[in-house]
This record gives C-alpha cells, sequence and structure tokens, in this order.
C-alpha cells in the first residue's frame, strides 16, 4: 500500500489527520475539506500499522459512505478498502443485530420496515381501535413515534397527552411496537435504538463491539440525535479513540432530531478533547465568504470560526426586490439566460434555492417559459414508484411470510377475489386464535364464514408464495425468479389494463424491468453463496434513504437545479439563487410562530433559520443573488397578495458586499452591454434559423 502525502494538507487538516489517540473534534468550515480530512485520516491510520478491521467510519447517507469508500480506495487500495467499515450509521445498526439476533430475541432473523410499510402498521392500529385515518395523519403519529423512540421513551413512558395527536399517539405507540415484534421486524429507528439498549444491557456484545473498533470517526457530527451519541459512547468506551467532523452552523436538522448540542457539548461529553478548525475555505469568493461570516455571527451559542480564501474576491453579490413571486421567478429564469450568453455559464452551473417546496411552482413554470431544462430534487424516487414497491411486497412475502404488511399490500393485488370482507374475517380469525396473518391464510379451509370462492382465491395465493418461494432463495438467478413471481402473480396485465394509455402502461412496465434489471446487476457484483441471497437485496433496498439523490438527476449535467434549503446541504454551484427571502419564509412562520399565528413571541429562537440562511450562501462558489418579494399571496394562489417584510437575515448582509436591483424600476444597459447583448441575440436567432 502507498504511504500518503500528508504535505497535499494544509497545517490544520494534517493536525486533524495525524492526531490519532483520543478524543479529537474537528471543526469543518463549509467548504474547508472535511471528506479529504475523514479519507486521509484513515489512509494514516493504515500507515501506521492499524488493522483495517479496527477502522469504523460513521457518515449519515449512503451516498456520502459511499463518496468516502471511493476516496479512501483511490489512496488505500482495493483490497485495505474493502476490510474497513464505511457506513451509514442504519448499516452500522444492522451489521450488529445481525450478529447479535440472538440476543435480540429474533434467532430466525428479522425484517427491515421502510416509512411506507411504517405507515401500514399505523394505519392497522387506527383500524383496530375503531379511529378513521383520514381523522388523523399517520405520518404525523409515526414522527411522534419516531421522536420518542430516540429519546429512548417507551410505549409505556410516554408523558400525559396535550393535545389529540398526543393522545392517539399513546394509544398507537404500544399497538406499534407490538404489532412490529409480532413480525419479526425493525423499523430504521430501530436500528440504531434498538443497537444501543443491547450494548446497554448485554455486557458480553458490548465488549466484542469495542474490541472490534479500536478507531472511530464519525463525519456531519451536529446531525447526530440523542441516540447516535449513546451507541458512539458505547463504542468508544474502551480506547477513547474518537474523532468526529462537523460544523455547529450548518446544524439544520433539529426537526428529525439532530441535537447540535452534540457537537456543542463534545468536550465535555469526551475530556480532554483535541479541538481542530479547520477554516480555509477552497469553494466560495471572498465576497461571499464575509456575508456568510457576518450573517452566522448573528448567532450566540456556537464555536468560533470565521472563513477565509485565498481565491480572488469575485462579484459583488445581488440584492433583488421583485413584486411578486412570479415576477421573481420570471427574473431567475431570464438571468440565467443572460448568464449563458454572456458569462458561459451552463444551466446546470445554477441553483434555486428556497426554505420550502411549495416555493417552487412559478420557477418550475418560468424555466419551461424560458426553454431551460431543470431538475427538483426531492422528487419521487425510482423505488417509491407503485409498480417497483408491489414487486418488492412480493418478493418480501414470499421470502418472509410473516411480514404482515407486504401480505396485506399484495393479498388482492391485481384483484383475485380476497375483498374485505374476506381480509376482515381472516383477520378476526387471526385475533381469536393469537396467529399471524399467513398461520390463517394456510388454513382458511378452517375460518368461518368464507364462501368456496374465497377459500379457493386464499389456497391459490398461499400455492403462488410457496411456490416460488424456492427459487428466490436459491441465491442465483434471482432477477430471474423475481420475474417469474410478479408475471405469475399478474402484475404487467393488470399495469396494462389499470394504465390511462399503452404509453403510460409502458412506462410502468419499463420501471418493473429496470427492477429486474438492477436485481440482476447486484446478483453479478455480488459474491457467492450467503452473500447473493435476495433477503440482502432487500434489506440494502430498504437502506436506501430519500437523503441519496437521484442519480438519473446527478447525471444530467445540462439541467438546472431546484432544491430546499435543507436538501442543498452538500452541494455547491457556481451560481446560487437564494429565492424568498421574506420574514414568515426565513425565518420560517413555524419557527416565529410556534404557539401558533396570533401568539406572537419576542423570545423565539431563529438561530437554525440562521443556519439554512448560511448553508444556502455557502452553496456559491462565484455569484449569489438574494431575491425577496414586495407582495406574496402565501399557499393559496386564489388569496390576496398580503405585503411581505424582507427577511431580518438580509439585514445581516454588509452592503458593502452587494449590490441592489429593484425590478419594478426601469433600469438601461450601458452601451457596451448593449451592444453585446444584441450580438448575442442575433447569433441565437442565426442558429435557429440554421
Amino acid at each position: 500500500m502507498p504511504r500518503i502525502r500528508l504535505d497535499d494538507l494544509n497545517r490544520p487538516q494534517r493536525e486533524a489527520v495525524t492526531t490519532v489517540e483520543g478524543p479529537v473534534l474537528v471543526l469543518a468550515g463549509a467548504g474547508s475539506g472535511k471528506t479529504r480530512v475523514i479519507t486521509y485520516r484513515v489512509a494514516h491510520l493504515l500507515d501506521q500499522g492499524v488493522a483495517p478491521e479496527e477502522v469504523l467510519a460513521v457518515s449519515f447517507t449512503n451516498k456520502a459512505a459511499n463518496e468516502m469508500r471511493e476516496r479512501v480506495e483511490k489512496l488505500v487500495g482495493p483490497l485495505a478498502a474493502k476490510k474497513l467499515t464505511l457506513c451509514t450509521f442504519h448499516a452500522l445498526g444492522l451489521q450488529i443485530l445481525k450478529r447479535e439476533k440472538a440476543a435480540l430475541g429474533f434467532p430466525s432473523g428479522f425484517t427491515i420496515y421502510d416509512a411506507s410499510d411504517q405507515l401500514g402498521v399505523v394505519r392497522e392500529a387506527l383500524r383496530q381501535v375503531q379511529l378513521d385515518d383520514r381523522r388523523f395523519d399517520p405520518k404525523a403519529i409515526l414522527f411522534r413515534i419516531s421522536r420518542a423512540k430516540n429519546a429512548f421513551i417507551g410505549p409505556d413512558e410516554l408523558p400525559d397527552a396535550e393535545g389529540d395527536y398526543d393522545r392517539i399517539t399513546r394509544t398507537i405507540y404500544p399497538r406499534y411496537q407490538a404489532a412490529l415484534r409480532g413480525f419479526h421486524a425493525l423499523d430504521f429507528d430501530d436500528l440504531i435504538v434498538e443497537t444501543a439498549r443491547l450494548l446497554d444491557r448485554d455486557e458480553a456484545a458490548r465488549a466484542r463491539w469495542q474490541a472490534r473498533y479500536r478507531y472511530v470517526m464519525v463525519d456531519e457530527y451536529q446531525d447526530t440525535n440523542r441516540t447516535q451519541l449513546h451507541l458512539v459512547r458505547h463504542l468508544v468506551a474502551l480506547h477513547n479513540n474518537l474523532c468526529v467532523v462537523g460544523d455547529d452552523d450548518q446544524s439544520i436538522y433539529a426537526w428529525r432530531g439532530a441535537e447540535s448540542g452534540n457537537i456543542l457539548d463534545f468536550e465535555r461529553h469526551f475530556p480532554g478533547a483535541k479541538r481542530i478548525t479547520l477554516d480555509e475555505n477552497y469553494r466560495s469568493t471572498p465576497m461571499i465568504l464575509d456575508a456568510a461570516n457576518a450573517v452566522i455571527a448573528h448567532n450566540a451559542k456556537r464555536h468560533p470560526k470565521k472563513l477565509f480564501t485565498a481565491r480572488p474576491t469575485g462579484d459583488k453579490l445581488q440584492i433583488v426586490v421583485a413584486p411578486d413571486p412570479e415576477a421573481e421567478a420570471r427574473f431567475v429564469a431570464e438571468e440565467i439566460d443572460l448568464l449563458r450568453e454572456r458569462r458561459g455559464y451552463k444551466p446546470a452551473d445554477c441553483a434555486v434555492l428556497y426554505r420550502s417546496n411549495v416555493q417552487s411552482r412559478p420557477f418550475e413554470e418560468a424555466l419551461r417559459a424560458q426553454r431551460i431544462s431543470y431538475r427538483v430534487i426531492g422528487g419521487q424516487a425510482f423505488y417509491d414508484r407503485k409498480e417497483v414497491k408491489d414487486a418488492i411486497a412480493y418478493l418480501r412475502a414470499a421470502l418472509h411470510p410473516r411480514d404482515e404488511i407486504s401480505l396485506r399490500r399484495i393479498i388482492n393485488y391485481p384483484a383475485r377475489g380476497i375483498g374485505e370482507t374476506t381480509l376482515e374475517r381472516l383477520t378476526e380469525r387471526a385475533h381469536e386464535r393469537d396467529m399471524g396473518l399467513w398461520e390463517v391464510l394456510r388454513h382458511a379451509d378452517l375460518a368461518p364464514g368464507l364462501t368456496p370462492k374465497a377459500r379457493e382465491a386464499v389456497a391459490g395465493f398461499v400455492a403462488l408464495l410457496d411456490q416460488h418461494r424456492p427459487a428466490l432463495d436459491g441465491g442465483r438467478n434471482v432477477a430471474q425468479a423475481a420475474r417469474a413471481l410478479c408475471n405469475a402473480a399478474g402484475l404487467p396485465d393488470d399495469l396494462r389494463a389499470g394504465a390511462p394509455s399503452p404509453a403510460a402502461a409502458q412506462r410502468r412496465i419499463d420501471n418493473l424491468e429496470g427492477f429486474y434489471g438492477a436485481l440482476d446487476g447486484w446478483e453479478q457484483r455480488s459474491v457467492s453463496g450467503e452473500g447473493r441471497k435476495l433477503v440482502n437485496y432487500l434489506q440494502l433496498l430498504t437502506l436506501s434513504t430519500s437523503d441519496d439523490d437521484d442519480e438519473e438527476g446527478d447525471r444530467a449535467g445540462s439541467v438546472a437545479t431546484l432544491v430546499t434549503l435543507h436538501g442543498a446541504k452538500g452541494l455547491e454551484f457556481p451560481v446560487v439563487f437564494l429565492v424568498g427571502l421574506e420574514e414568515e419564509l426565513l425565518p420560517h412562520k413555524r419557527t416565529l410562530y410556534p404557539q401558533g399565528p396570533d401568539v406572537v413571541d419576542d423570545s423565539v429562537d431563529v438561530s437554525e433559520e440562521r443556519r439554512l440562511m448560511y448553508v444556502g450562501i455557502t452553496r456559491a462558489r462565484e455569484r449569489l443573488y438574494l431575491l425577496r418579494c414586495r407582495e406574496r399571496a402565501g399557499r393559496d394562489p386564489r388569496a390576496r397578495a398580503q405585503r411581505r417584510i424582507p427577511s431580518r437575515f438580509l439585514d445581516e448582509v454588509p452592503r458593502a458586499l452587494c449590490e441592489e436591483r429593484d425590478l419594478e424600476v426601469a433600469t438601461q444597459l450601458d452601451p457596451a452591454e448593449e451592444e453585446a447583448f444584441a450580438r448575442s441575440m442575433l447569433e441565437r436567432l442565426r442558429k435557429l434559423t440554421e
């Protein structure tokens, strides 16, 4: 293995890489090369004689983990990289629980439920207590259950309820957990929560994993929650060799459980920790960084740091005031066109960042009108398409019949004569006999109240899964076996019959074929034996969360990007349009009025909203536009437009860094710009006529 060149790093980076003993806090400002530090640190450990099996590096998304692995492989070679554990928190939890499944109480294994499966469990629990899930949003209940789990609050430990949703959560949470246990299933939160609980109570398991990993690294540490911190503390308790890399100024996920206090209090949690600050930025111009530093300095509780760069000064920031959202969007689309004509930027160099997804519509319309292609990051993922999820449900039900969520999804899809009445009677039979649904299905001939036709339909469904299970579980030609099961179930025929047009049907069938192709590709890449089992692929799919960007969009290259500020974290663009900079949008009204729109509280904390502004500013490499509207109608386009107050964060940007433009004030190009614009338009017309 070649030794790495430490002189490729600046001084703080080199210090972070070579400080390998004891706890280390690396405060990595935006664009300061944190991934470089992590990958070089892994390589340096191996240079020092550390066995690769003893190194663990954890990130939050599969994309980040894969990028880390690719970079490490270039430094240490594929053989050493393969022995390292470079993964997400959820993948780490899955690895530990699979090894310790007997201690967990699932000696025969378990299924992982994704968000869709979890919602199915909540809906079934609502039906059991005779509540209409149209009255209560299952997602809101699931959010409260997740928040309780990650705070180590069990089903019987929820505090007294305050509102309707809190009260119904107290009822649903115990049923939800009981259902998961009955199905031998874990949800995403369980992969970490149950791992932490296991290490709490099982001394032998704790000792095994503490001895396994002597050097632990955590990326994006500002995004960790209480449970993840608990797990990390267990893993490093024996040796205390922990290096965390993060930036408290980019902590923007409190709404999903992240606790910025984990990074702010790191030195209290791990006494004797060394703090190293990476503050040289390799991304943005000084103008952009000065604006970012000025804004974030208004947050009181933070680790002090000030980004700087050796890059040229760059262009001033553009503050643009538009009369309304349509004018704001037209300006952005036309400016992208002008930048393409005058500055040589491509649409792919440009990104529109906004606080909420509902702001995207006018920008999509304006870009279409300007004939500029675009992508919206956060759209429906391939594996979330109905036909693909149906195919996955068939495979999961065939391999793991106790998976009742998958069973219920496909038991009468396509329609085979097992209607709601039949399913209710089968469910009642299961409750009466304290049996799982699958056991009842296998003995449906004994269930009272079923018609001969219903019994025949149930028997055919059971036979279908039984017939195809051996081929699916064989570890060879699993894509072919999956296609055979779905064809036998009638999925392609139903897609053809139910689609509004032959073209729409073909698109959905193509999605199925794409799924089989992905399954075949995975099988070809997998090692022989247990590693090629279909159950491993299905678990891998479940771990592929929505945090990972859509590869199709990444390959587009020629399209502009529309993305929320939360979705933009980790991305960068030469040109950024940060739009909707108004009070109640950024900072958001949910932050400004936590007790409701009629309750004004001057003590509200807008620090996380300010961090969102900071993240938006630091996505820009060369040009940054800050836009706001004078009037906006809100969510309802029929409502009367209301006067908007500029975001307080705009006032925190020094005006010496900016040029201001008001779209309601007529402006005139100087003669040189006017002539250049005329020439570019004539050239475009010439190309069109050709």
